[in-house]
């Protein structure tokens, strides 16, 4: 019996070890089969790994002698984002217009423009030529300059201060806050983009004149769409089970919702518009009014609408998101569109827009989220793996 005991032993802690080098092997990079063995000694290990949505799970088969240990691990792939502020825009800068308001604190690279609009946080316009105008802000402003502003706080100034009213410190002199680098590089894009065509292909033969149209429930994801993708419908739900790439614009019409599948958990996922061979004139997401945005059911998950167009980065005119009226649902919709530019329509609420250039329009509201400071995506090009559960199985 204590033979037994032993060698059973032995086959669990085979099992253990083949587990932990394939979880070594992908997060060091190294390719890992489907289907492998590993030799420990005098005992085999088999180790099967398969695919589930947002990770793999990981199966290992300890031979000692006679007797057999498995063990299970599920692993979540991802990689964390950190987003400090509310509102971030590039160089372009941040504008709002009419009765928009952000709850959150703003940083830009470029001017913050407004026309006495609110602003819940502390309000950053960095750089040489950092101007915050015509803004109330309940916290602290920092800016080379600052004109005909209330700040409730303190305000950190180079050069000048005018028309402003400050209940808190002045501080003349402070040195230009740093410019800040958009958080979703190109690279982190680039590699959802190619996760998602792992997924499958929809390719330009099954779109009608250029357009793949989603008319009823559907789930998708994670997939690769060459064309245009149109979601139009009342009530109709896409519900999105990985990365979505769609080699075109993307639009949605009439009620349709954006749902992320339940089995993803905390985790967030890409819709990404993104046309290579013509990013000044494609990759254009509009949100059509009501549109609605759903997590999987936990608190922080959200639909990261993303477009790679840059036309505002080239100077032209063409609006990389645009987000209509009483857009968002659950305010579950984060934008991102780090070379164009964003507008956010009336009655609009996200919880996140970073892009080049933003434009708050109407009663557009923007309220940060406390769960965007680490956000995990369903596949991400360095976060590697974690482990959700490690058990043995029968």
């Amino acid at each position: 019996m204590a033979t037994s005991i032993a060698t059973s032993k032995e086959s669990f802690y085979a099992a253990e070890a083949g587990i932990e080098d394939v979880i070594y092997r992908l997060n060091s990079g190294i390719f890992v089969a489907p289907f492998q063995t590993l030799a420990i000694d005098d005992h085999i290990v088999t180790v099967t790994v398969a695919n589930e949505p947002g990770g793999r799970i990981v199966t290992a088969l300890g031979e000692a002698g006679d007797y057999l240990r498995k063990i299970e691990a599920h692993l979540a792939l991802g990689t964390g984002i950190s987003f400090h502020y509310g509102i971030q825009a590039g160089a372009g800068g941040f504008v709002l217009e009419n009765s928009s308001s952000v709850k959150g604190n703003i940083h830009s690279s470029g001017p913050i423009v407004g026309s006495g609009n609110s602003i819940d946080g502390d309000v950053i316009s960095a750089g040489s030529n950092g101007l915050i105008d015509d803004i109330h802000a309940t916290g602290n402003a920092y800016a080379h300059t600052i004109n005909n502003s209330v700040i409730d706080k303190d305000a950190y100034y180079a050069t000048t201060i005018s028309g402003s009213l400050v209940s808190g410190m002045l501080h003349p002199g402070s040195a230009d806050q740093p410019t800040a680098d958009l958080p979703i590089s190109d690279e982190q894009i680039n590699q959802w983009e190619n996760d998602a065509q792992t997924g499958g292909i929809i390719p330009a033969s099954s779109c009608t004149g250029g357009v793949y149209e989603v008319n009823s429930d559907v789930t998708m994801g994670p997939v690769k769409i060459e064309c245009d993708l149109f979601i139009k419908g009342n009530d109709i739900t896409l519900t999105i089970a990985g990365p979505i790439w769609v080699v075109g614009d993307i639009e949605t019409q009439l009620t349709p919702d954006l749902r992320i599948i339940a089995s993803l958990g905390n985790q967030n996922v890409a819709l990404i518009a993104d046309n290579p061979s013509d990013r000044a004139g494609s990759g254009i997401i509009k949100i059509g009014q009501s549109t609605e945005f759903y997590g999987s059911g936990s608190p922080n998950s959200f639909v990261f609408t993303i477009s790679q167009n840059n036309s505002a980065e080239m100077g032209g005119s063409t609006n990389a998101i645009d987000i209509g009226q009483s857009a968002g649902g659950e305010g579950k919709a984060v934008a991102y569109a780090s070379h164009g530019l964003i507008i956010l329509g009336q009655s609009v609420d996200v919880k996140e827009a970073t892009a080049y250039k933003i434009i708050l329009q109407n009663s557009a509201n923007v309220t940060y989220d406390i769960g965007l400071p680490s956000t995990i995506f369903s596949s991400g090009p360095t976060g590697g793996f974690s482990v959700l559960t490690w058990r043995e199985v029968e």
